[in-house]
C-alpha cells in the first residue's frame, strides 16, 4: 500500500489504482504476510476471491483474498467471519 497525494487516499503499490480512503482506516495496528497492515471498513476497485477458513494469529477466520481490479496484485484479504468473540469486530472489514 502507498499513500497517494497526501494522506487522504490509499492506492495499489503496483499500479497506483485507488483502493481506499484515509477515513476508512479502522486500525493501523495489524500484521500482514509481509509486514505492517491496515484494517479498512471499506475498499474500492478490488476483486474479492473465494472464501476459505484460515487459522490466523488471532484464531480461525473465514477470509477471502482481495486483489487490485486493474493489475490483479494481491493486496490482502477481507474478513468474512470471525469465530472468536473478541475478533467479531473484524467481520466484513478489509485487511490490507
Amino acid at each position: 500500500m502507498a499513500e497517494l497525494v497526501g494522506p487522504r487516499l490509499y492506492s495499489c503499490c503496483n499500479c497506483r489504482n485507488h483502493v481506499s480512503l484515509h477515513d476508512d482506516v479502522v486500525s493501523k495496528a495489524f500484521q500482514g504476510r509481509h509486514g505492517r497492515a491496515f484494517l479498512f471498513s471499506h475498499a474500492m476497485n478490488i476483486v474479492v476471491g473465494p472464501k476459505e477458513d484460515r487459522n490466523l494469529t488471532t484464531g480461525l477466520h473465514t477470509v477471502a483474498d482481495i486483489s487490485c481490479a486493474d493489475c490483479q496484485e494481491v493486496l490482502g484479504w477481507k474478513y468474512e467471519r470471525a469465530y472468536e468473540v473478541s475478533q467479531k469486530y473484524k467481520g466484513r472489514k478489509v485487511h490490507i
